[in-house]
């Protein structure tokens, strides 16, 4: 059966329709929610809060993107939605390797290899909320600018701003300390 006709019947509240989309994608939008919070349990009730949330406006999907990203950006934001409320750190992040873009010269800025994954994470972690949300979305979640700007209710302006400071306080956090200095 195609995407199309699954997510019609969906529209129509056939029940079997729903399950075989929650089965197509509940593993992957698990795995998107557990990169903004730790518990299994907080990121299973994300899941389930998003396939609801999803079922009853799937009449508002116009199919311009696909159901997964559809699907995707709600995840993300009930993710931000429980981490805002409960004032959570980010907390596990896949392994990542991180390639930072210099926020005034977009020359590639690598981690330097002494740096740890717990070294990236804790890093990510003590960025400033505003910017912490915006480097998550841009560098390990692949949205745009634009996506960014809808998915935390900002200009794209403010989205482009947050992430080339929330880079250049990323690269500052990062810089290997010599002689008790940063360099």
């Amino acid at each position: 059966m195609l995407q199309t006709d699954i997510i019609e019947k969906c529209k129509q509240n056939n029940r079997v329709a729903q399950l075989q989309l929650y089965k197509q994608y509940c593993d992957g939008m698990y795995i998107v929610a557990m990169r903004f919070v730790k518990d299994s349990m907080e990121a299973e009730d994300i899941v389930q809060e998003a396939f609801i949330k999803a079922f009853s406006k799937l009449h508002q999907f116009k199919a311009e993107v696909s159901f997964g990203a559809w699907l995707k950006r709600i995840v993300v934001n009930k993710s931000i939605d429980l981490l805002k409320s409960r004032k959570k750190q980010i907390l596990e992040l896949e392994e990542v390797h991180l390639k930072i873009v210099d926020a005034n010269y977009e020359d590639e800025w690598l981690v330097d290899d002494t740096i740890t994954l717990e070294e990236v994470k804790e890093a990510i972690s003590n960025l400033p909320e505003k910017y912490r949300y915006v480097v998550m979305l841009y560098l390990i979640e692949g949205y745009d600018h634009q996506e960014i700007s809808e998915i935390l209710d900002i200009s794209e302006v403010a989205s482009r701003t947050q992430l080339s400071r929330g880079k250049s306080k990323l690269k500052e956090l990062l810089t290997p300390l010599s002689n008790g200095t940063r360099h």
